[in-house]
């Protein structure tokens, strides 16, 4: 069932169903989450079911601000602080050491707790009716709302398309970042990037006053990775197979494909020549930005078109694409 997420009313009937242990789906400005209250780990149970979700892969929290963090977070280290302070709301996920006996399903039994403030206005108003609520949830444990492994929605059609209509989803429009949020780890004490997302690590480094370390930086006396959503080689794949090509090997295989070419796709930059009339080809935005936004619409829409494989232009090595080319590598990788 879908609901205009500007309706108070819709709002609070999703509050509700939160606040007594159902599953709601809701957008954000990154993707639409599948959430559920993050404290109860019965209700954080249904998440894994529904989406076919391994229970030991933790989920992200989302919050109404930095004044819900105290109660799942047992320390916020000062430059994680410095990072609320700069980009929340927005599409940054922190990792920061979890409260003994708070979230553990959402946490996947790890100590550690990733947490997150949205911007879009709908999630913002969902946080505060729940927090508001008796007893008030504090924060909504919010996977993408789809099946795990596959790629994630954008739009409530989208939702709706994996979950059907028992599942209540809230509508705010289509996804404006399009890709999930960047993840820093802050448990280690030096920010890690886990994730990369719209908020590129220069941003952060920017933030905090300090560099941002990958995970294969650090040296090997520093404490393991804690597991972070959407870090699995393979994910966020459409049914049809994803191939990664720089443009050259692209005409290429089109010009071997000739005339008979079908049951591709094709989402590139440069202009390609082609001789079959039946391949499906979509233009990709020349912006990092705009790219991400339709990524997952893209992949969703060849699928639709019923297409066997999907030829996508290998983004440029630069700050700004790594979130697509992530994203592009992991759907290629499955």
């Amino acid at each position: 069932m879908i609901l205009n997420g500007q309706d108070t009313d819709a709002v609070a009937q999703a509050a509700a169903v939160l606040a007594a242990g159902g599953l709601v789906a809701f957008p954000t400005e990154t993707v639409y989450g599948l959430g559920a209250d993050a404290s109860s780990d019965a209700a954080v149970a249904g998440i894994f079911a529904a989406k076919g979700r391994p229970s030991d892969h933790p989920l992200i929290v989302h919050v109404a601000g930095v004044a819900a963090v105290s109660h799942f977070a047992r320390e916020v280290p000062a430059f994680a602080q410095a990072l609320m302070d700069a980009f929340w709301p927005g599409p940054l996920t922190l990792i920061v050491p979890r409260r003994a006996g708070v979230a553990a399903a959402s946490a996947g039994g790890q100590d550690t707790i990733g947490l997150r403030c949205p911007s879009h206005p709908v999630a913002l108003a969902l946080l505060r009716a729940c927090a508001a609520a008796t007893p008030p949830v504090h924060g909504l444990s919010g996977p993408s709302a789809n099946r795990f492994g596959r790629v994630s929605p954008t739009t409530a059609a989208h939702v709706q398309a994996e979950f059907g209509d028992s599942l209540l989803v809230l509508d705010g429009g289509p996804c404006d970042v399009g890709i999930e949020s960047t993840i820093i780890d802050c448990t280690r004490g030096v920010p890690v990037l886990l994730r990369p997302g719209a908020i590129t690590r220069d941003q952060v480094a920017a933030a905090c006053g300090q560099p941002v370390r990958s995970q294969q930086e650090l040296d090997a006396a520093l404490p393991a990775a804690p597991r972070a959503s959407g870090t699995l080689e393979a994910h966020y794949a459409p049914t049809a197979r994803v191939r990664l090509m720089d443009a050259a090997a692209l005409q290429t295989a089109l010009d071997l494909l000739g005339a008979d070419g079908t049951g591709i796709a094709v989402w590139s930059r440069v202009p390609l020549r082609s001789s079959s009339g039946r391949i499906v080809r979509r233009r990709m935005p020349d912006d990092a930005a705009a790219a991400a936004q339709q990524l997952f619409a893209v992949l969703r829409e060849f699928d639709t078109a019923g297409v066997s494989l999907i030829w996508v232009e290998t983004p440029p090595d630069t700050p700004e694409w790594e979130g697509v080319r992530d994203r592009l590598q992991r759907a290629a990788a499955a």
